[in-house]
């Protein structure tokens, strides 16, 4: 099988990331240097109590595919989704810190004007807006703080959204996933299906890997249309090298190839709302699986050995993807969230009443593990992931 991580490489994209924490990693960490999001003092009011944050992710490629799909159809609706996917990013993050109120969020739409005309701005601005307006209706305190349209075609053949999310809390409200320890177990919320609150059914595709999963699908049909889609330095042998049209129906699922890739990041907003309100003492941490997929967690805690060994069922996007691009499934539990993206450490005993309140929103949940103390010399985090009866095995790299 061939090597995900050679061939991001090759696309120009990192999996790891192993660059950017090689710098940022030394820099100071905030006030809850474990925590998932860079927490800082409250130097909006200075108000001891509380804690402030900046956070700042976007939707990545997957733009892309909604350039297509408006290039393709004349639609530009699926500009509303990618709206969705940069909030997300954003917003579930700071869930994971314990953020559900008072966040203001702000994003910015760098395009090319030839590209991407006045309709799809408008359906990325107003998709923003009537996102945010949906998880107010669920109780989330989230914002508008506008936002900025540069004009940039000679960075961008398309589009890029981006967001930028600040949030002010009480201290003591604070998830710190330094609290994630041996002892624990590992609720997965699903990342496919269709939630109460959504209008549709989800891939469970979220934002992460999505330029191997668009170039290693969709057909040489698309290089040949769109040239302004890739990098040109890349190896053709790489771009557009799949066996799909984005009409084409997906195996397995219901959905269509694009409809598939083009499903919105879903956001688990109003899940964690209500976990944290009625269970927050059986939380001691939160893990949003995005880049590094199922290695995330690696990250969080000290000294201990995760297993991941109930996972829920792998969607039809994630086999497609390993199918046409022969990837090895070590290498897909590093670059995509495989069924779930977000998880919850929690004592054992609160296990059932936290997957009964994820399924009250639509969302199947499972125990997909638990923490043991690391068996590392080192006492350095490591992950076991049973799937399909192999043992895959990932160390935090030191």
């Amino acid at each position: 099988m061939s090597s995900a991580s050679d061939r991001y490489a090759q696309r120009g994209v990192s999996s790891s990331k192993s660059e950017v924490h090689a710098v940022v990693d030394h820099l100071d960490r905030g006030i809850f240097p474990g925590a998932f999001c860079k927490i800082g003092p409250d130097v909006l009011t200075g108000d001891p109590t509380k804690c402030a944050v900046i956070h700042a992710d976007g939707s990545g490629t997957k733009s892309t595919l909604a350039y297509l799909h408006y290039r393709e159809t004349g639609d530009p609706s699926a500009f509303r989704k990618t709206a969705q996917d940069s909030l997300v990013m954003n917003i579930d993050d700071l869930l994971c810190i314990g953020a559900i109120d008072r966040i203001l969020i702000s994003s910015t739409i760098n395009r090319n004007a030839r590209a991407i005309p006045a309709e799809a701005l408008g359906a990325l601005i107003s998709g923003t807006e009537d996102f945010l307006k949906r998880l107010r209706e669920y109780g989330v305190g989230v914002m508008s703080g506008g936002g900025e349209t540069a004009d940039v075609g000679d960075l961008t053949g398309t589009a890029t959204v981006d967001s930028c999310a600040v949030a002010v809390m009480p201290r003591d409200a604070v998830i710190d996933n330094a609290k994630i320890c041996p002892g624990l177990a590992i609720v997965g919320l699903a990342s496919a299906g269709q939630a109460n609150y959504e209008d549709f059914e989800n891939s469970g595709i979220g934002s992460n890997g999505l330029t191997s999963a668009r170039h290693d699908l969709l057909a040489p049909y698309y290089l040949e249309k769109y040239p302004e889609t890739c990098d040109p330095r890349t190896d053709p042998a790489l771009l557009y090298c799949g066996p799909y049209k984005m009409e084409d129906p997906l195996p397995g699922s219901k959905l269509s190839v694009g409809e598939a890739l083009l499903s919105p990041t879903r956001t688990y907003a109003p899940v964690i709302r209500d976990l944290l309100e009625a269970h927050r003492s059986a939380v001691r941490g939160l893990v949003h699986c995005s880049g590094g997929g199922q290695t995330k967690c690696l990250r969080f805690g000290s000294g201990v050995h995760f297993i991941k060994n109930n996972l829920l069922p792998v969607p039809p996007i994630f086999e497609a993807i390993q199918k046409a691009s022969n990837t090895s499934t070590e290498e897909m539990f590093r670059v995509y969230n495989m069924g779930h993206r977000m998880e919850i450490y929690c004592e054992p005993a609160a296990v059932p009443e936290i997957i009964a309140l994820s399924e009250s929103h639509g969302i199947p949940a499972r125990e997909i593990g638990h923490t043991e103390a690391s068996t590392e010399a080192d006492a350095r985090n490591h992950l076991s992931i049973i799937h399909d009866g192999k043992t895959h095995t990932y160390l935090l790299e030191a």
